[in-house]
């Protein structure tokens, strides 16, 4: 069972409640989707999920899941799985976070809604390159082998 953990957030502690079984079943099909797409690619590594990822002096995330580069470990891909009861930190402030340090990728993923939410980054922050539902399929270009539908990560929890 997951335990309740913290991030720190501008130097200000933010305490987190555990995860639900359903959160934890749908991070657990990620990690190991993207631990079979990453396996044998040299330039990214794939973190334990909720891996403590310093961002900023004073900030400190855990990710759900998340992808850093090898050579300097520095985050290409955040994942963000939504809490029902406490989806202002994932979707406002963590996003802000995110933005502000340009993030190569975010994905938002929403049991709430069974949708995920892409994010780029481009030169004026992360702008919402897409919103995936139903059939549709979760690929990253810089993972090729990485592909899941949608109704997959959502009907396994």
């Amino acid at each position: 069972m997951s335990r309740p953990y913290e991030e720190i957030l501008d130097g200000a502690t933010l305490p987190r409640s555990a995860p639900g079984e359903r959160h934890e079943k749908i991070c657990a099909l990620l990690h190991r989707e993207l631990a079979i797409a990453v396996n044998g690619l040299a330039a990214v590594q794939l973190l334990a999920p909720r891996t403590a990822v310093p961002v900023t002096r004073g900030t400190l995330l855990r990710p759900d899941l998340a992808l850093v580069t090898a050579a300097t470990g520095k985050l290409f891909l955040a994942v963000e799985i939504v809490s029902r009861d406490d989806h202002k930190n994932d979707t406002v402030t963590k996003k802000e976070i995110y933005d502000q340090i340009r993030v190569p990728r975010l994905w938002m993923v929403d049991p709430r809604y069974d949708n995920v939410e892409i994010y780029h980054s481009f030169e004026f922050g992360l702008k919402l390159h897409g919103i995936l539902a139903g059939s549709e399929k979760l690929t990253e270009k810089l993972v090729p082998q990485f592909q899941i539908s949608i109704t997959e990560i959502f009907s396994a929890a």
